[in-house]
């Protein structure tokens, strides 16, 4: 089989705090912005990497939802439970920097996992998790 990763969702609660995390601090291109108010979708991806991408996407759009998994969703959001990233770097130290000099919550400042990862991680204005690993 030939399978790339293309696209991988996160939801958010209000796409221009969204799209300036991702833009403005995490330097992402935008690569689309459709819809209106809080019912849009925003797709991100890394500069240079126009095969990978992030949707950023209401989370209770789809009408399949019912109220209670709408109200599971908002609060598994507020707790920061409900999505969550993993990105990667060569330049983890440069990184943490400038996201923590911005308003984005740090979850953990630089650390060696006992698993022999090295990485930090933050939350997204949304409560996403984004975890940032070392390349090495």
């Amino acid at each position: 089989m030939d399978l790339t990763i293309h696209t991988s969702a996160l939801p958010h609660d209000d796409p221009d705090a969204s799209l300036a995390f991702y833009r403005d601090v995490l330097g992402f291109e935008v690569r689309s912005d459709v819809g209106q108010g809080r019912m849009r979708w925003i797709t991100v991806g890394p500069a240079g990497q126009p095969g990978t991408s992030i949707l950023l996407a209401p989370p209770a759009a789809d009408p399949g939802i019912t109220e209670d998994e709408r109200r599971t969703i908002t609060e598994m959001m507020a707790k920061g439970t409900y999505g969550w990233i993993l990105l990667a770097t060569r330049h983890l130290d440069d990184v943490f920097e400038k996201v923590q000099a911005t308003d984005a919550e740090v979850v953990q400042e630089p650390i060696e996992q006992p698993y022999g990862i090295r990485d930090c991680a933050f939350r997204d204005p949304a409560g996403n998790m984004v975890r940032i690993q070392e390349l090495r």
